[in-house]
């Protein structure tokens, strides 16, 4: 079917995206300490902590993504990371990518709710394992677990520097 086609470009492009992230924030450049300094320099305490969490996580989430395994989940824990870049990041600068805005954010948590909703498609664990969620809930699902869970850890762990 040509939904089953779309989820899984969908989810194949999202995964890999995720990984390439979350591989950069700990092995590329400035590697895990490089992330970190970035990480305290927007606010995120511990910044060592917020680093390997991050890197892991986007990592995790991709791979499932990937594989179109526990995809809601998945889903929702990489929109809690774009999340928590809009806030920390993009959101002052206005909508424009090219001005560091929320545009590119915008769009990934789009598709991932996107994909939350419809589900992960035939191609994928998930529907192997007869565990295929999709609908609007699931949807608002995936979204609602990662707002709640950004708003905590932002209201433990940041601290904007005063400019």
């Amino acid at each position: 079917m040509d939904i089953d086609v779309a989820a899984t470009v969908l989810r194949v492009v999202l995964g890999v995206t995720f990984v390439l992230h979350g591989w950069n924030h700990g092995f590329g450049g400035g590697g895990i300490e490089g992330t970190a300094g970035w990480f305290e320099s927007i606010g995120l305490r511990p910044a060592r902590v917020h680093a390997l969490v991050s890197t892991y996580l986007e990592i995790a989430a991709g791979l499932a993504l990937v594989v179109g395994l526990f995809t809601p989940l998945a889903a929702s824990a990489a929109i809690g990371v774009m999340l928590t870049a809009f806030v920390t990041v993009h959101a002052r600068n206005g909508f424009f990518i090219f001005k560091d805005g929320y545009e590119y954010v915008l769009v990934i948590v789009a598709a991932l709710v996107a994909l939350a909703t419809i589900g992960p498609g035939r191609m994928s664990l998930d529907h192997a394992l007869g565990t295929h969620w999709h609908g609007w809930e699931v949807g608002a699902g995936a979204l609602g677990l990662a707002v709640v869970g950004t708003a905590l850890m932002l209201v433990v762990s940041w601290r904007p520097p005063r400019t």
